[in-house]
Order: structure tokens, then C-alpha cells, then sequence
């Protein structure tokens, strides 16, 4: 049950009445008292507009404000039921009612202060007045002083001190010297709270958990991201299906992202990848593990969806380029890579710099085929489409070449080494097959570069097929030629049809 918003009764009236109900209910019962700045654990039996009823082992009933769980907009993270971990702030002797809280709010006398900094409890202070040294704090029952070191948890200047003028701040009584000078911290304060829900946001945060968060900083590695107190990283990789997408393109700070856990794990190697100022308000605590988050595990994957076949002519765009092609983006969240190989010619290298290079620019459009898709590793191989391709046809990528075929083809590359020939029909490196230099049928120190320009028509045999390892022969095709000419001149030559008569072969001999 809840309390109504609009009740009339005021706040002091709906303690005093739930006080005496619990004092009727444990007339008969012996109870412990708790003690201030007691950390206790209670089970939630009333949530009202200003306050939330506790139940404590059963026994005894503590209250809560309702601004102390409240969040900004307005609303109360708690039900009945829920369990809840707070401090003792205050104790009614007459009444037994306990009060919880984070703060005791303004100290009653110098006596609660000393309580109050014995429990680690916040204390309400007023800022009256600034100097180099800090700022002056009215307590209540005692002026305090905060030191400049400890007004924030993060680097404070003049304007920000002339700001705080004015304004009541929760402090931690750090010092009380001669019974009469004491001194505060609102930097411990803060460190104190945050690691308070930390510790809350950590109980929520399992590998598979589903989070809501701020987006605090960005990388170009990745994107932190603010879990309530508790900072945990999406790696680039983990932003989107479409890896080509940059982290300040997909993300910016202050941005309200919904991630999913992916791993928990302990690491004092989290630190290097935060910033100064990160550290200096993260909690010790939660500093000692490393989060790893995921907005793509949230996204529809665009493998699920995914119709293209092997053959199809497809128009897609280069984002980025390696040493050993240019990945091609050829649906959305979905790259497939043309190898350096397929694009024709060698790019550039340190032993080569003026080598010519057929490699594309990012942002290029592209028509490529699609030569072979792994959807279990989600690898997709394309070559470039053959002039003249439609987007959409299906071709044939590779010719059935078989060992001992005859086959023709084109001079595309040439090395010291021997001849590279694009077999005809064949597109991409699966048709492009070497001719060594000892199966060309030249003379030693022939000039390949003038006997076979490239461009120039070959016939070869084919010697040995395979992934990338295509064989080719002009000599063995020449071979097979001549072998198939002579045959052909012998065929001709065959025995006559008839020996004639005996007198006809013996005319034959005196001739």
C-alpha cells in the first residue's frame, strides 16, 4: 500500500502515527536499539510521498526520506518488498522510531558531531565565507572549516567558491580540535556517496544484464559510459554492426544509451584508460574492474538478413583500405574485402615505392561480385565485377579449368619470375593463373616485357588448379598443339585399302 499525494496529514503527524502503531505492535517484545552511523538492512513496507517505511529484523520500523532515494525525475526507485541498505542517522529514545539516511542532516550539538564523524555520517553545513585557505562552513551549533583541497573532488577556482556563498552542502566532520574547531570535507563526501552507488549499480551489473546510461567521454578505441557510479567501456568494435562507423559518428557525450553486459572482470589495467579527472571521482572500488559493454548486441544483426548469393553483381563502397585489399561495404552493418590480389596489379611498398596500384579510395563506389560467403565466420570474398556487369545479374566468377585443359587467356601481370594470365570468362584472382618462366618456352634472358606485353592473347595448358594456385604452360600448350597436329598428319597416312593383285606387286617391284 502507498500513501496518497493527497493527503492532508503532514509529514511529523504520519511519523508520529506510524511510530505509535509499531510501538502497539512490539509492546511485548524486547528490542535492540541500533546505534548512529549503524549500517543496517531493512525490507521496504511503505512508500509515501515523503518518506519510506523500513521494516528491520522483523522487529523495528525505521524511516527514510523520500528525498534521500529520489530520483531526478521525481520518482521514487523503490516498491514493497524491495530490500534497502542504509545508515542510522537518528534514534527516538521515547519513541524506538530509527531514522536512516546518508546524512544526519544539521547536528543538534557538538556531541552529534562527534557522533557523526565516529559513524562516517554527512552533516548539514551552510558556506558563509571564502579565504586561500577554504571556505568557512556554519554547522548549526558550530562553525566549521573545509580546506581548499577538500571543497570538491575535482579542481575547483575562484568563480566556482564564489558560487557555493551561500549554499547548504553535505560535509564529513574529518577533525574537531580543543572541543571547539572543526574541520569538514565535501570532497570526502562525495567520494563516499559515489562509492555508495557504485556498490548499488554494481549489484545489477552481470554479464547479459541489460543497462540504461550516460555517455561520459569518447575514445577513438570506444565510448565510457556511466552506469550510475560505475563506468564501463564499449569497445568500437561493439558500437555497431557496420565497423566502418566512428566512434564520434555513432556516439556523443551526454548521449542516453540502452547496452548490454558482456564482461565483468577484475582489472587494474582499467585505470590507464581513463581520464585525470575520471579517476579522480571514480570510487576506489569500482576502479578495480574493467566493464565491457555492447550496443550491437542490442541491434538487429544484419547477417540474420541477409540475401545476397555467391555470383551476384553487387554496387557497394570502399571504407577502408589494408596492406592486403580495400573492405567494401556491400549491405548495411555487412563488409566483404576485395584481396589486393583481384584488383590487378601490386600496390606500393617500401622495396617498390613506384609500383602501380589498382587499390581504390575510401568512399569509392565499387562493383564487385560476390566470390564466396562463410556465413559461420561471416567472411565475405568479392572481386571486382567484369566490365559491363549489371548490378543484380549472376555471373560466373571461375571457369571449370581441369588439369590438361586448353585454355585462353590474357598477359595481366608480369614478373621476373614468370607470366600472370587472366583466363578468359574468369574474373578475380580464382581465373588468374601463373606461367613460369620455365614453362613459357623462351630463350634465357629473353625480355618478357617486350616478347609479352601485357594485354597480350596467351594459350596455355593448365598444370595444377587449386585456391590460388593455378598453374599454367604456354610451352605445354604449344606441346599439346604440335603433338595434336601430328597426330592429325599421321591420321592421313594410313596403309591402303587393298594389296592388289600378285602380278600388279610384282610390277610394282621392277619399277
Amino acid at each position: 500500500m502507498s500513501i496518497d499525494n493527497d493527503d492532508d496529514e503532514n509529514f511529523a503527524a504520519l511519523f508520529e502515527r506510524e511510530a505509535g502503531a509499531q510501538n502497539t505492535r512490539n509492546t511485548r517484545k524486547q528490542r535492540r536499539v541500533p546505534r548512529v552511523g549503524e549500517r543496517l538492512e531493512g525490507v521496504v513496507v511503505q512508500v509515501g510521498r515523503d518518506a519510506v517505511f523500513v521494516e528491520l529484523d522483523g522487529k523495528l520500523q525505521a524511516l527514510l526520506e523520500a528525498d534521500e532515494v529520489r530520483e531526478p525525475d521525481g520518482s521514487i526507485a523503490l516498491s514493497e518488498g524491495d530490500k534497502i541498505t542504509a545508515h542510522v542517522v537518528e534514534v527516538d529514545e521515547k519513541s524506538g522510531v530509527v531514522r536512516l539516511g546518508r546524512s544526519m542532516g544539521k547536528a543538534a550539538s557538538l556531541a552529534a558531531l562527534e557522533q557523526a564523524m565516529a559513524a562516517g555520517l554527512g552533516v548539514d553545513g551552510k558556506v558563509t565565507a571564502s579565504n586561500k585557505g577554504g571556505i568557512e562552513v556554519d554547522l548549526g551549533t558550530a562553525r566549521a572549516f573545509c580546506p581548499m583541497s577538500q571543497i570538491d573532488d575535482k579542481r575547483v577556482g575562484d568563480a566556482d567558491i564564489q558560487a557555493l556563498l551561500g549554499q547548504t552542502l553535505q560535509f564529513l566532520v574529518t577533525a574537531i580540535r580543543d572541543g571547539k574547531s572543526v574541520v569538514v570535507s565535501r570532497r570526502a563526501f562525495l567520494q563516499k556517496q559515489a562509492a555508495e552507488l557504485a556498490e548499488r549499480a554494481m549489484s545489477q551489473i552481470t554479464p547479459g544484464a541489460v543497462l540504461t546510461g550516460t555517455v561520459t567521454s569518447l575514445r577513438d578505441f570506444g565510448a565510457f559510459v556511466d552506469l550510475g557510479g560505475v563506468e564501463g567501456l564499449i569497445p568500437r568494435t561493439e558500437i555497431a554492426h557496420d565497423r566502418s562507423l566512428s566512434v564520434g559518428d555513432a556516439l556523443k557525450a551526454g548521449d542516453t544509451v540502452e547496452v548490454q553486459v558482456l564482461q565483468v572482470k577484475d582489472s587494474e589495467a582499467s585505470e590507464a584508460n581513463a581520464t585525470k579527472a575520471t579517476r579522480a571521482t571514480r570510487p576506489e572500488s569500482a576502479s578495480t574492474k574493467k566493464i565491457t559493454l555492447s550496443l550491437k548486441a542490442l541491434a538487429v544483426d544484419p547477417w540474420a538478413e541477409l540475401s545476397i548469393v555467391e555470383g551476384r553483381v553487387i554496387l557497394g563502397t570502399v571504407t577502408r583500405l589494408a596492406e592486403f585489399g580495400a573492405f567494401v561495404r556491400i549491405a548495411s552493418g555487412v563488409e566483404g574485402l576485395v584481396h589486393v590480389s583481384e584488383l590487378g596489379r601490386r600496390t606500393p611498398t617500401p622495396n617498390a615505392p613506384g609500383a602501380p596500384s589498382a587499390m581504390p579510395s575510401e568512399g569509392d563506389e565499387m562493383r564487385v561480385v560476390v566470390s564466396k560467403i562463410d556465413r559461420v565466420s561471416r567472411k565475405i570474398s568479392l572481386v571486382p565485377a567484369p566490365d559491363g556487369a549489371e548490378v543484380g545479374t549472376t555471373i560466373v566468377t571461375n571457369a571449370q579449368v581441369r588439369v590438361g585443359a586448353i585454355v585462353s587467356g590474357v598477359v595481366e601481370r608480369i614478373e621476373q619470375y614468370g607470366l600472370f594470365v587472366q583466363i578468359d570468362g574468369t574474373t578475380g584472382r580464382g581465373g588468374r593463373g601463373l606461367v613460369p618462366i620455365a614453362e613459357i618456352g623462351v630463350a634465357r634472358g629473353t625480355d618478357l616485357r617486350k616478347a609479352f606485353p601485357i594485354g597480350t592473347a596467351v594459350t596455355t595448358k593448365v598444370l595444377e588448379t587449386g585456391e590460388g594456385r593455378l598453374r599454367l604452360s604456354i610451352r605445354g600448350a604449344k606441346d599439346a598443339e604440335e603433338r595434336a597436329a601430328f597426330e592429325a598428319a599421321r591420321g592421313k597416312a594410313s596403309a591402303p585399302a587393298s594389296l592388289g593383285t600378285f602380278a600388279d606387286l610384282l610390277k610394282g617391284r621392277r619399277l
